[in-house]
């Protein structure tokens, strides 16, 4: 009977380091598939998920900014013109009697 133990001894052995072995491998494989899967991801040029909330609520405020400016132009635009004060002219009047400054025309040559 001892030889019977022996050989379930041996034989439970045997499976348990077919597990390992198995659990080793099994590890091994889901390491070259998650670097595969990396590989395959960084030459698609994603960007991470925080990047693209980011950059989506960016889009988000111009939009609103946009929209903002546009309704204010409308507004501008519905807007009668109305007349500003007279602007003071920058020429001076010659004054009366004063000197002429400038030159007479020439006469054309015939």
């Amino acid at each position: 009977m001892q030889t019977s133990n022996r050989f379930f001894d041996d034989l439970a052995r045997m499976a348990g380091g077919a597990a390992s072995a198995m659990t080793g491998l099994k590890a091994e494989i889901e390491g070259l598939v998650r670097q595969q899967i990396e590989r395959l991801l960084s030459e698609m040029h994603l960007v991470p998920r925080e990047e693209f909330e980011a950059v989506k609520a960016m889009a988000a405020k111009a939009r609103a900014e946009q929209e903002a400016l546009a309704r204010r132009v409308a507004e501008l635009e519905a807007r009668p013109a109305r007349p500003g004060p007279a602007r003071a002219t920058t020429a001076r009047k010659p004054r009366a009697g004063a000197a002429r400054t400038t030159r007479p025309r020439a006469k054309p040559k015939t």
